[in-house]
């Protein structure tokens, strides 16, 4: 099989289940990029999802154009982004069609109510995966809690704490 089919295939998979938007399907991508098909190694899927989160736009498409890119050229970077969101495109597309006619069913208000709780888990999937990686010692610790109460607690853009990090990072390290 070939490896834009390959990419195609798995990234199609993640647009299919991975409900909760990008950040929710990070552990989906890593389960096919790093653990499946050793794409890459857990380092380098970390410095992917790290410098995808320097650029403007969904994380998902970034992170996988990326793979794409590594592993066929300018070619699978398209099929890498193009593969991930052509199955939400779609569905969204009908759901739309379908929702405007049952947007008043309580249950569907209650099948939406009930997913919100696993996309938060999706995110301590995400964070007790990339712990290791990320936090190595007490420097990269602290810069860690500093980017949260920068963020949580002074109300500052995420990606004003990323561009000051990445210029700390360059001088620190």
């Amino acid at each position: 099989m070939s490896i834009l089919w390959q990419l195609f295939i798995s990234f199609v998979k993640i647009g299919l289940v991975g409900y909760g938007g990008g950040p929710a399907m990070i552990p989906l991508i890593q389960e096919e990029v790093v653990d499946i098909h050793h794409w890459m190694n857990m380092t380098e899927f970390v410095d992917t999802v790290a410098l995808g989160n320097t650029l403007p736009g969904p994380i998902a498409p970034k992170i996988c154009a990326f793979v794409g890119y590594k592993l066929a050229g300018w070619g699978g970077a398209f099929v890498g982004a193009i593969s991930v969101v052509l199955p939400s495109f779609l569905l969204m597309v009908l759901l739309g069609i379908i929702f405007l006619q049952v947007k008043d069913d309580p249950r569907v208000a209650g099948a939406l109510k009930a997913v919100r709780p696993v996309v938060v888990a999706l995110f301590f999937v995400v964070i007790y995966s990339f712990w290791p990686k990320s936090i190595t010692n007490a420097s990269t610790f602290l810069i860690g809690v500093a980017a949260f109460v920068a963020t949580v607690f002074l109300n500052i853009h995420p990606a004003w704490i990323i561009v000051a990090a990445a210029v700390l990072g360059a001088f620190i390290y």
